[in-house]
């Protein structure tokens, strides 16, 4: 790994098909795959297919056991046990700059017992009223991809820096229309969103002289009929796609989980676990799945 500056981009699209994903054009996620990997993978089974459990894993490196989200209320999750990456390296490196943003609002409010994100960050709340239209999901994510475009702009380059950014239109979409035409457009105005923060990070002054980790991962599928919490292939086959800083390039024999993403956010920015439950570990190190007691299954 270089001495270069670190930075972390993770973004987040709710609810993404991977046998849907196939059959969409998606330039801006191949801009990400095709100089690293994108991999899908079945979510834990100690965790159902619904987002606060699978986010929660992979912003913890913990299992459902640990962190105690089991649905998406997070009243009773144990965070200050097994605290988010995001306030875990900010913490650990004076100085590294964060940002967060999402228009689901337990991720970076109050809201449901939240934040999953001690720090919080922007939400936005387009997508509330049961009355949203598609225009008001697509307006709800240019939101967070706007100010998030900002943020990747303004940083400072010598300090490093983590972003997270949730769009949310698929699983809106898919909940509201089922898996057809209007889902599958909302992939393809979420993989443009993902352009918009990909163009921010390569048109800094000083990109020449950082590292980068980008991250993109959904939580979970849908059934053909829309919704989701349940045991069926659809559902519980997430993915991961991811390039820069250490990442490994040969996605047919990678084996990641969803804790996964912890873990490798921690390695590039040489920040150790806080938790004792931690199982998350770097791309491209892990052997074995987890077990299901949720104990390691590779060197960190």
């Amino acid at each position: 790994m270089s001495e270069h500056p670190r930075h972390v981009l993770f973004v987040g699209i709710d609810g993404v098909r991977w046998d849907v994903l196939q059959s969409v054009a998606t330039p801006s996620l191949d801009r990400v795959a095709d100089v690293g990997f994108a991999t899908p993978l079945q979510i834990h089974a100690t965790g159902r297919s619904i987002s606060g459990p699978s986010w929660a894993t992979m912003f913890t490196g913990t299992l459902t056991g640990s962190h105690q989200i089991h649905d998406n209320d997070f009243t009773r999750a144990r965070l200050a046990e097994h605290p988010d990456v995001i306030s875990t390296a900010v913490r650990h490196r004076e100085g590294l700059q964060s940002w967060a943003g999402a228009d689901w609002l337990p991720l970076v409010t109050e809201e449901s017992g939240g934040p999953l994100l001690a720090l919080g960050g922007y939400g936005s709340d387009r997508n509330r009223s049961p009355d949203a239209t598609p225009a008001d999901w697509y307006e709800g994510d240019k939101q967070v991809t706007d100010r998030a475009v900002a943020a990747l702009s303004s940083y400072d380059s010598a300090t490093g820096s983590i972003t997270f950014v949730y769009l949310h239109a698929v699983d809106v979409a898919g909940h509201k229309l089922g898996v057809g035409d209007g889902y599958r457009e909302a992939i393809i105005e979420s993989d443009r969103r993902l352009g918009a923060v990909l163009d921010a990070v390569e048109a800094r002054p000083t990109r020449a002289d950082e590292d980068w980790l980008v991250i993109v991962a959904t939580d979970h599928g849908h059934r053909d009929e829309g919704g989701h919490g349940d045991d069926s292939v659809e559902e519980r086959t997430a993915w991961i796609a991811a390039c820069g800083t250490d990442i490994p390039t040969d996605a047919d024999h990678l084996m990641v989980e969803q804790a996964d993403v912890a873990g490798h956010i921690l390695h590039v920015l040489q920040v150790p676990p806080v938790s004792d439950a931690f199982v998350g570990v770097p791309f491209g190190t892990r052997t074995a799945p987890i077990t299901s007691e949720g104990r390691p299954s590779a060197a960190r």
